[in-house]
């Protein structure tokens, strides 16, 4: 006994620190998702890639007045530039020889000057394109947030309360769900584009960016509720959520303390991803004229201008089609990262 107590002395004594075996317990679950994140390099390299895009879509204002001095959206016919010390026109005269029509000048490849041309009303390409990623990506970044955020809500009730309320809220899905997306989503544009929406006292111009925004978040409510609504109804049968319910805990509480931590990881996969879809649909719109309204501009938008170039000045849409594959494709390969992260296994049964 006394050499088990001098042992336990020795180790315990002044020159020693007590060991806390709490200290040394295992890192938190999304402590180590995050940790697994940071080892992905496909997934960092598509984050460091998505930074640097959101960056310089935020600095066009910059670059615009200081850098290239141009006006991205007023229009330049008649105007003039300095390339190899030679005054030259915006708006070439065509080379066909028939004396119709002009041609934009191509890529300086300046980037202070003209770096990407100029489109068919002497506009600076690359300024528009900066200018038109803004707004591209505030529509897909709001409209997944917003259509995830009533999604969980809707998936949540339709799974936790069955029922009356589950039959209603899932017909209202299988309404939705029945129209092809893009279908859905050209006719409301089609609609509320020209007129604005009025919802009591709330009023949403025509060429508001709420309306593309509200639009692309409604029509794929139904596409991220369904998972969820699955995710919730296998939760409902867990021991741990019984257990909850037996105890007497309201169902507000059990929603919020018990499901929602539980189907916050699918959420958060699903929101690059959404983003990325989203983009993808508010591109479309604004190439058919229905989505983002001049004097906005966005990479359908000027895809849509380009169109009429594409033999002559190709950059003025490949440029922004080129935006619109770098950053889907970014934010789908960070959306297959953060799924790695947050539910090991699914990598595991992918390669099973």
């Amino acid at each position: 006994m006394s050499a088990a107590l001098e042992v336990a002395g020795a180790t315990t004594g002044p020159g020693t620190q007590a060991v806390d075996p709490a200290a040394h317990g295992s890192a938190g679950p999304w402590r180590t998702a995050l940790g697994q994140l940071v080892r992905n390099k496909a997934a960092m390299a598509s984050l460091i890639l998505l930074v640097l895009i959101v960056l310089a879509c935020l600095c066009a204002p910059l670059y615009a007045s200081k850098i290239a001095h141009v006006d991205p959206f007023a229009s330049n016919v008649s105007g003039t530039t300095i390339i190899d010390g030679k005054t030259q026109p915006l708006l070439e005269p065509s080379s066909t020889g028939l004396g119709l029509g002009v041609t934009p000048i191509g890529p300086t490849w300046d980037p202070t000057h003209y770096f990407l041309g100029v489109d068919n009303q002497g506009r600076d390409v690359f300024a528009r394109l900066l200018y038109g990623g803004r707004n591209s990506l505030l529509i897909g970044i709001s409209s997944a947030v917003i259509c995830c955020a009533i999604a969980t809500v809707l998936g949540v009730l339709a799974g936790y309360f069955g029922g009356a309320v589950d039959g209603v809220l899932s017909r209202l899905f299988d309404v939705v769900w029945a129209f092809p997306v893009y279908l859905l989503a050209i006719c409301l544009s089609v609609v509320l584009i020209t007129s604005g929406l009025d919802l009591g006292p709330v009023h949403i111009g025509p060429g508001s960016l709420w309306l593309p925004i509200g639009i692309i978040a409604l029509i794929y409510v139904p596409y991220v509720a369904r998972p969820l609504r699955g995710q919730v109804m296998a939760l409902r049968q867990k021991e741990f959520l019984q257990a909850s319910i037996g105890i007497g805990a309201s169902d507000w509480r059990v929603m919020r303390r018990e499901v929602l931590p539980n189907i916050l990881p699918t959420v958060i996969v699903l929101l690059p991803l959404m983003t990325a879809l989203n983009m993808l649909t508010e591109s479309a719109l604004s190439f058919l004229s229905i989505g983002v309204q001049p004097p906005n501009a966005s990479w359908g938008t000027i895809i849509n201008d380009g169109l009429g170039l594409l033999y002559t000045r190709p950059a003025v849409t490949i440029a922004p089609g080129l935006a619109i594959v770098l950053t889907a494709g970014a934010l789908n390969v960070l959306g297959d990262g953060v799924r790695d992260a947050l539910d090991p296994k699914a990598k595991l049964r992918g390669a099973a």
